[in-house]
């Protein structure tokens, strides 16, 4: 399971993954999310397209993963600038 420092990296490691990789990723987390079954009857009938389910559990997760790891977004600091 990756370390997380930051939301951002969160969001570069969620952003990657198709569908079933998705599942397969977040499954150590036992998060609460939107439920497989009921996703995947969603897409089957075709009332919803796949990317768009795919991209809101992303977010779920997303914040989530922040919640519970207490994450905070990464400061950019320019080059050159005192941290």
């Amino acid at each position: 399971m990756p370390a997380f420092e930051h939301i951002e990296d969160v969001t570069e490691w969620l952003e990657p993954l198709d569908y079933a990789a998705f599942w397969k990723a977040v499954g150590p987390y036992q998060l609460v999310l939107q439920d497989r079954a009921f996703c995947d009857a969603q897409i089957a009938r075709r009332e919803v397209e796949q990317d768009l389910v795919l991209d809101v559990l992303k977010g779920m997760a997303r914040t989530e993963l922040t919640q519970i790891f207490r994450l905070k977004h990464r400061i950019w600091h320019p080059p050159g600038a005192p941290h």
